[in-house]
């Protein structure tokens, strides 16, 4: 991740599309993937399964799972079983045919914000195995546009599109402490929408200046797990209390007006494309992108090797609300190989080289010879 440039990415849009992959694998691929899953193969499927479960009872989260073959696939039935499709498909073979059936389905459960499966398929493909993450929530205090005019740090002198509120409470502002320095983390609660999204909460997460983006979210999520020191903003004293974060007293124009936050901040869209394949490894893939039989003998019979994996994301944050969507897809093809592993010794002779004509009882030699100028290939003559 680059300090420069921004992004999204969805770890539930990925993981369960690993943990099915992980249950059907073998040897290498199948080590591979378990631990970048973090689990042993053999409970990653029923782990991929609680966890889309769960999604499915979260409020304002929408998340399918589609899988696509091949008519000439035959799928073990053992995996298949394991895998909750929400839509389970043919792939034709056409890549224009089978893009348009793939690109409907993903803009169908983003409610429009992707448009296409990020899915790279060809003529060999013969799997699609997709996810589909849709995340809404509408902010219990509505935001206030306005100019935010930076005057210092890397924004300084722009004219951005900012938001500005004050909410009731302190407890909403948080400051960990993690190893790379401090960071200061506000939690924006979601309220129900049009047809309920009360289960999301946005986290804005902002580090000190030297710290790098890793550092910033890897606090920002040990803050959510407690692994992280914190200090409630009910807690924190006069004065600065942490990255962009002021303790100070003001002018009401109530008596006895409650203490607040006043959040100023960023209206923001972001799109991502991200290639799982890059770097190798990262995602227990390097193993089952190679070409080679028995990678995943328990998908099925048929050699499959992992073809793509790609994931594309975005992101707004306005002032009444946050929209998030991500569609994962892994493409597996099939190259042709023997199903089955064997020890093949090849030979080819491509440069001058002797015979013997033996006699096959009394092992005479009956003719030798140097061959150096073979018979030459013609167009016109039947081999």
């Amino acid at each position: 991740m680059s300090a420069d440039r921004g992004t999204v990415f969805s770890a539930p849009g990925v993981w369960p599309l690993l943990a099915f992959l992980a249950d059907g694998a073998a040897g290498a691929p199948r080590a591979e993937l378990a631990e970048a899953v973090g689990l042993p193969a053999d409970e990653s499927a029923s782990a991929a399964r609680a966890l889309l479960a769960a999604m499915d009872h979260v409020e304002g989260l929408d998340a399918a799972l589609g899988l696509w073959t091949r008519r000439t696939l035959t799928l073990r039935d053992a995996w298949r079983d394991k895998v909750p499709v929400a839509a389970l498909g043919v792939l034709t073979g056409d890549a224009a045919t089978d893009a348009a059936t793939l690109d409907g389905w993903a803009a169908a459960r983003t409610g429009g914000l992707i448009e296409r499966v990020p899915a790279e398929l060809t003529p060999d493909t013969e799997l699609v195995l997709a996810s589909a993450l849709a995340l809404r929530a509408d902010w219990v205090t509505p935001f206030e546009p306005r100019l935010l005019a930076p005057t210092a740090g890397p924004w300084r002198g722009r004219r951005i599109a900012g938001l500005q509120r004050s909410a009731p409470g302190l407890a909403a502002v948080r400051i960990g402490h993690g190893p790379a320095g401090r960071v200061t983390g506000v939690t924006l609660r979601g309220v129900p929408a049009g047809d309920g999204a009360g289960d999301v909460d946005v986290q804005l997460l902002l580090g000190e200046a030297h710290m790098v983006p890793g550092d910033v979210l890897t606090t920002g999520l040990g803050m959510l797990t407690d692994d992280v020191p914190t200090t409630s903003g009910d807690e924190l004293a006069q004065g600065p209390a942490g990255p962009g974060a002021v303790l100070r007293e003001t002018l009401a124009d109530t008596r006895d007006e409650p203490p607040h936050v006043a959040l100023s901040t960023v209206e923001f869209t972001l799109d991502a494309e991200h290639d799982l394949q890059a770097p190798p490894g990262v995602f227990g893939l390097a193993a089952a992108s190679v070409p080679r039989p028995g990678s995943f003998p328990g998908i099925s019979d048929r050699p499959l090797r992992v073809e793509s994996a790609r994931q594309t994301a975005t992101a707004t944050f306005g002032p009444t609300g946050f929209r998030a969507a991500a569609v994962t897809a892994v493409t597996m093809d099939w190259m042709g190989l023997p199903s089955h592993p064997a020890t093949e010794l090849a030979v080819t002779v491509d440069r001058p080289f002797g015979f013997l004509a033996v006699h096959r009882t009394s092992r005479l030699v009956l003719a030798a010879g140097w061959v150096t100028d073979p018979k030459p290939y013609r167009e016109d003559e039947d081999h």
